[in-house]
């Protein structure tokens, strides 16, 4: 096999050190389309409310099965990479007032939709939701289960600290229904993890993995960050191994985007400790390399998975989808999102609640949703979302069946987009056919390059700095 090449069992991967200079350019991440940044704030809470309400139509339709969100903002240190909403606090006493306030929006927002709604996916995102007590966790579920219908095996995920939780937290997220977890990871180097304030170690990391499928979670996954400072290959390498060697069904591996301007903590880290373009190169390719090599599925953007992963399993059936926790396998649910800055999906719409606290309880308070901005998709917006998802997640795109469900023709449609496409494909990051788009192994690390051809919004402002870089 050429160098650069990384087989797993049911993809293969091109490292190509070139193309990928060529083409290291900002872009979205394609969680939504449009895009986060492309909500606006004459998208009201009234606009949601209609949403909400139209889930089923005049004629009795039913509407989809729900996925749900809460963002839990707290976390009593600060990582200095760290671009999430977050409060950082050592007091625990307004974590009691946010729920509260979640608490009512939940309320609101489930008698606004048909009580038949079924729940078949749920996520804990934050900040670090272990910030709250084991009572208050306790409290938050029940709030959920009261307001909705929950489906039998509903897939039940959390973001973990190891740092923050032991068995005993373990044990009791499983008693609430928890069966997958997201562990955060980053980096077992020491001097890397001093160089960004989270000190964690091994043994604790493996204490929450191993407690984890002690009670029953059927899936772990470990996030990793390439690219922070005092980062070398052989420092990744090491953590590597020890990420494999605790087996995750999962392993997400991000591409840290140093951005000080946008984000505070990060003016905290010494710019001069980054590791420079090729060296962080040279740490994503020994990456690829050793987890294909171990077994895992290369599924697109920063995730890998096991190749009985549920991930996998839909990759391989056409059944993976994209939203705003990253990849997903329910494609088919509305997304209801609670808490500060959290975004839902209801049909054709985005709704963004406020970022604040304040804000947030404010809204409450006056008895509106807290939503400050969004965006209604028109047809083009759902022609361009679905192609932009297909190729992100099955990196294919079939042309009829897209003409099938949108009614059009998909050359003459996408005509001033030809041009670009005939540009990657002499690159040889696709490849075109009369009946559609495959993108190649050497193109797969690329994916959002080809993704961005088909953005409208990019025509007019494409250059502004709002994306992190695609490498």
């Amino acid at each position: 096999m050429p160098p650069g090449h990384f087989t797993s069992t049911n993809s293969t991967v091109c490292f190509d050190a070139e193309l990928i200079r060529k083409y290291d350019q900002s872009g979205p991440r394609y969680t939504s389309y449009p895009t986060a940044d492309r909500f606006t704030e004459a998208f009201t809470a009234e606009r949601f409310v209609n949403a909400l309400l139209g889930r089923q139509s005049a004629a009795g339709r039913e509407a989809g099965a729900l996925s749900l969100y809460v963002h839990l903002p707290f976390c009593d240190t600060i990582c200095y990479y760290c671009a999430c909403n977050k409060v950082v606090t050592r007091d625990h006493r307004r974590a009691a007032r946010y729920l509260e306030y979640v608490g009512r929006e939940i309320a609101m927002v489930a008698a606004l939709i048909e009580e038949s709604a079924r729940v078949e996916q749920i996520h804990w995102g934050g900040g670090t939701p272990t910030f709250l007590s084991g009572q208050e966790m306790t409290a938050l579920m029940a709030m959920l289960r009261g307001a909705f219908a929950f489906a039998p095996e509903t897939e039940t995920s959390i973001e973990i600290d190891p740092r923050k939780v032991d068995e005993r937290i373990i044990e009791l997220l499983a008693s609430l229904g928890f069966n997958r977890m997201s562990v955060g990871v980053q980096d077992f180097d020491p001097a890397v993890q001093r160089a960004v304030n989270r000190i964690q170690s091994e043994e604790q990391t493996r204490l929450v993995i191993d407690a984890a499928r002690a009670h029953g979670f059927g899936s772990v996954n470990v996030d990793l960050i390439y690219g922070l400072p005092q980062q070398t290959r052989s420092g990744f390498a090491a953590t590597l191994d020890k990420v494999i060697a605790s087996s995750p069904e999962r392993i997400a591996l991000y591409n840290y985007a140093h951005v000080p301007h946008l984000f505070k903590p990060q003016r905290s880290i010494d710019e001069r400790e980054l590791p420079g373009a090729a060296e962080k190169l040279a740490i994503l390719e020994l990456a690829i390399e050793k987890l294909t090599a171990a077994g895992y599925v290369y599924i697109g953007m920063d995730h890998f998975a096991k190749p009985g992963d549920e991930l996998a399993v839909a990759q391989r059936s056409g059944k993976l989808h994209r939203n705003f926790q990253g990849y997903s396998t329910h494609a088919d649910c509305d997304l209801l999102a609670f808490g500060v800055s959290a975004i839902s999906k209801v049909g054709g719409v985005y709704a963004q609640n406020v970022r604040q606290l304040d804000q947030y309880y404010a809204r409450i308070d006056a008895g509106v949703l807290p939503t400050l901005r969004g965006a209604a998709r028109d047809a083009d917006d759902l022609l361009r979302g679905e192609v932009i998802q297909r190729l992100m997640c099955d990196f294919a795109l079939d042309f009829g069946a897209i003409e099938a469900a949108h009614g059009i023709r998909f050359a003459e449609y996408f005509e001033p987009e030809r041009a670009a496409l005939e540009a990657l494909a002499a690159d040889g990051l696709v490849e075109l056919t009369s009946g559609g788009i495959c993108v190649t192994p050497r193109g797969r690390l690329l994916v959002r390059s080809v993704a961005m051809v088909f953005d409208r919004y990019l025509r007019e402002q494409r250059e502004r700095g709002r994306y992190s870089r695609v490498i």
